[in-house]
């Protein structure tokens, strides 16, 4: 004897399994860690950009200061300012003061920057 199936019971198995509620949920839960990656990884390339900005303006003042003939611990300072870990290098070429500088940054990136100035300028 074969069994009887109820009216309407084929139906709602059918929208049992088709059912979507709390998927929405599950979805966020599964691209959530994608999108913090992907947060941090704009976070951090806006603070490298930031460092570079910061590095080249202190290279341009530390070479204008060594060009006037201030003491070289005023163009330290000013890079120190603009980044930790910076260092410095000065050299004299041509009648000029280039200075580069260079510094970590984010991501295990290094930042350098570089700038020259007339020597005796004021």
């Amino acid at each position: 004897m074969a069994a009887r199936i109820a009216p309407g019971a084929t139906i709602r198995a059918r929208r049992a399994l088709t059912r979507e509620e709390g998927s929405a949920v599950a979805e966020v839960a599964v691209l959530m860690p994608a999108l913090l990656v992907i947060l941090a990884l704009c976070l951090a390339g806006v603070r490298v950009a930031t460092t570079q900005l910061l590095l080249q303006d202190a290279a341009a003042d530390a070479a204008r200061s060594v060009a006037r003939g201030d003491p070289p611990r005023l163009g330290a300072e000013r890079v120190a300012r603009a980044a930790a870990g910076a260092t410095l290098t000065r050299r004299r070429e041509g009648g000029m003061v280039c200075v580069a500088v260079s510094a970590p940054a984010p991501l295990r990136l290094r930042v350098a920057a570089s700038s020259c100035a007339w020597e005796g300028g004021r």
